[in-house]
């Protein structure tokens, strides 16, 4: 599986995640030519290289008459609908957008279909995601994770006066994200590329494992005092192979803490924390103390490198006076992935292996889920069928009896 990772060490935006895209080896006159399918005013894209503290880097730019056009999120899902785009690079453009719209009808209290993009509506931004999903298309990348996000601090002026930084869409995009302020005044992250990140991302943290083909760096704007530039990794996942550790090794620890008085709605908002902090998994266990309190035990597994950093975590967000820690060996099985085609869309599928025998079938949840947001077909109906065809393929090629048929 292909992996794109984002790190922001500038933030990001919509030209910046293009611009780093093509610098990667997406091919200009491919995205261009994608681009000429929609329905738009002329414009031109261009791309040039420049040069930021020491980095070379790509700076893309688009070209287009000033319109009093103001556009809805419905004309623009319609105008995607209406272009000739492949079905990947529509469905992560329709994305990105949903989830813009998403966000300003909750700032805005309005109705998702009535939302009206002011500077997202605008053809350079509209260039930008649709260019942004072509070129991840063309790269062939299937997963997209992000480091930690600096959005910068102050203020912005917008179409709709001086809003804070980072600007409210950014804050609810971007919500259950590892954010920081980095201290640098300007805006670093916009709405345009905070959307890419919460349609595109399937996490944050560190980079994950991978071996890294190209390398792209998308220039900003800004006269910063280090790199103004998104840099993107393309390559393909690497599996991590079962290692049995030592005493002494610096393997996995398994954080554990007891909770009593923890309003338990804030529960989900710890693990999104965790999670998005580099847990490798985080899990509630309902216990009963002393004197019969009903009490939870957040347990946390993570690399011994995110150790301190989680636990902080825990003693701020729970209020917890002690966190217990022991060191664990972990074994796993082999895992391929494999693409199925649905009746609602590709979905991905993990393939368990012991000794080099298929005995575990998982469709990925979040393209379950994406898929059944997208066409309103059941979740529970898109896993079935994944986990049914990625079966029926295994069976086709050998598969031994006693393996995926009973756990599809």
């Amino acid at each position: 599986m292909r992996i794109a990772y984002f790190d922001c060490i500038a933030g990001i935006s919509g030209d910046m995640a293009l611009a780093a895209l093509v610098d990667a080896g997406a091919d200009l006159d491919e995205i261009r030519a994608g681009l000429a399918a929609l329905p738009l005013e002329p414009f031109e894209l261009s791309a040039e290289e420049i040069h930021t503290h020491g980095l070379r880097a790509t700076r893309v730019t688009v070209l287009a008459a000033e319109t009093p056009l103001v556009r809805t999120y419905s004309s623009i899902r319609m105008m995607l609908e209406r272009a000739e785009l492949g079905p990947s690079v529509l469905r992560n453009a329709q994305r990105i957008f949903r989830r813009l719209a998403e966000a300003e009808a909750r700032i805005h209290r309005k109705e998702v279909e009535l939302v009206t993009f002011h500077e997202v509506g605008g053809i350079d931004s509209i260039v930008d995601i649709v260019g942004t999903a072509i070129a991840i298309d063309l790269l062939g990348v299937e997963r997209v994770v992000s480091s930690a996000v600096p959005t910068g601090t102050g203020m912005v002026r917008t179409d709709h006066g001086l809003l804070p930084l980072p600007a409210p869409a950014v804050v609810e995009l971007l919500r259950g994200a590892p954010m920081y302020s980095r201290g640098v005044p300007v805006e670093l992250v916009t709405p345009t590329g905070a959307a890419i990140l919460s349609a595109m991302a399937e996490g944050y943290g560190e980079m994950p494992s991978m071996e890294v083909e190209s390398v792209g760096y998308g220039a900003g704007t800004h006269e910063l005092d280090f790199p103004d530039v998104l840099r993107i990794m393309v390559g393909p996942e690497v599996e991590r192979r079962p290692v049995v550790l030592g005493p002494d090794a610096a393997g996995d620890v398994v954080l554990a803490t007891n909770v009593d008085d923890l309003n338990p709605e804030l529960y989900e908002f710890v693990l999104e924390r965790l999670l998005g902090a580099g847990a490798q998994d985080a899990w509630l266990t309902p216990i009963v103390m002393k004197k019969s309190r009903p009490a939870v035990t957040i347990s946390v597994l993570c690399a011994a490198a995110r150790e301190e950093e989680l636990r902080r975590i825990l003693f701020l967000e729970t209020g917890t006076l002690g966190v217990r820690s022991a060191p664990v060996s972990k074994h796993a099985l082999e895992r391929e992935t494999v693409k199925v085609e649905t009746s609602a869309g590709t979905v991905a599928v993990k393939i368990g292996l012991l000794d080099g025998h298929p005995v575990t079938v998982s469709p990925e949840f979040e393209d379950c889920a994406r898929a059944a947001r997208e066409t309103g077909v059941p979740a529970r109906r898109i896993y079935d069928e994944a986990a049914r065809l990625a079966s029926q393929d295994l069976d086709h090629g050998g598969l031994p009896p006693s393996g995926l048929a009973d756990d599809a």
